[in-house]
């Protein structure tokens, strides 16, 4: 049984976790576990394509927030060198590196999250509570890839016209924004259209009932106690500041205790569950 064969409650549980901890926890430990635990995930999802692209974002990401925070910010005790009288602190690079880290390994838990909840899942999610929010997150998650496919489709249908050969930035400059403008007329055309389709069949209705295959079984229940136990282990450090660390004036790392491995333990179990649950799936899938 793969990960994303759980129930959606199991899947939205786990993802909250684990994306709320990676964003408001820049401890070292948490940071790299959230990143591994992220590619190594991406990598039983997408393969080597989607764990090439991860790659590539995540390095720009690196060099990118770690030049502009080290440029920009001039806080911290130990200076490396002068740029024009702009003082460059190691303190800056390491919490560029943190927060660049932090982004990356967000950036691909939500690539992961938009592999396992389908449209299905969010709408059984949110359908009742909140139907507008339900179908406007579902209609979103499936416009992501849509919109990549309308717009190689208009870019075929220019190159068809022969508009394709235009010479000098200017005029290529013009054609890219005429088939972006193609392109956001006809994804709000499909929206509308996606809305009053919607409409039409009592989305939202009191007493509407919906079909879905969803039912909570012992795994479920197994999977969401080991989630809020190690999920809450992970929240109580965060929140008592096990795992905090100072990056200015100077970098102090936490110190190591039972209740720092604790947390880093239980936050490890969480990252890599999702991919040994997959492993396992697919070896008995296998045999």
């Amino acid at each position: 049984m793969k990960f994303s064969e759980f129930h959606p409650i199991v899947n939205a549980m786990y993802f909250a976790v684990v994306i709320g901890v990676t964003i408001f926890s820049m401890s070292p430990y948490f940071l790299l576990l959230s990143l591994v635990g992220a590619l190594v995930y991406s990598f039983v999802l997408t393969g080597k394509k989607g764990i090439k692209q991860n790659v590539y974002i995540i390095i720009t990401t690196l060099i990118v927030m770690t030049g502009i925070n080290a440029l920009f910010t001039h806080n911290g005790e130990t200076v490396l060198f002068y740029i024009r009288y702009n003082r460059i602190t190691m303190e800056a690079i390491f919490f560029g590196l943190a927060s660049a880290t932090m982004l990356s390994s967000v950036m691909v838990l939500f690539s992961c999250f938009h592999k396992v909840m389908s449209e299905e899942k969010l709408i059984y999610l949110f359908g009742k509570i909140f139907p507008v929010l339900g179908l406007m997150v579902s209609m979103i998650f499936r416009f992501i890839p849509l919109l990549h496919c309308r717009f190689k489709e208009i870019q075929m249908g220019q190159a068809c016209m022969g508009r394709n050969a235009q010479t000098g930035i200017i005029k290529k400059v013009r054609q890219l924004l005429k088939e972006i403008s193609i392109l956001i007329a006809w994804s709000l055309e499909a929206s509308i259209e996606s809305a009053d389709s919607m409409a039409a069949r009592g989305y939202g209705l009191p007493g509407r009932s919906s079909f879905h295959l969803f039912r909570i079984t012992v795994q479920d229940i197994v999977l969401l106690l080991i989630i809020g136990m190690c999920g809450g282990i992970v929240v109580t450090g965060c929140i008592l500041e096990w795992t905090t660390i100072q990056y200015y004036p100077r970098v102090v790392m936490p110190m190591i205790s039972w209740k720092e491995v604790i947390c880093i333990i239980s936050f490890g179990i969480l990252m890599f569950m999702p991919s040994v649950i997959e492993y396992i799936g697919g070896h008995k899938w296998e045999r």
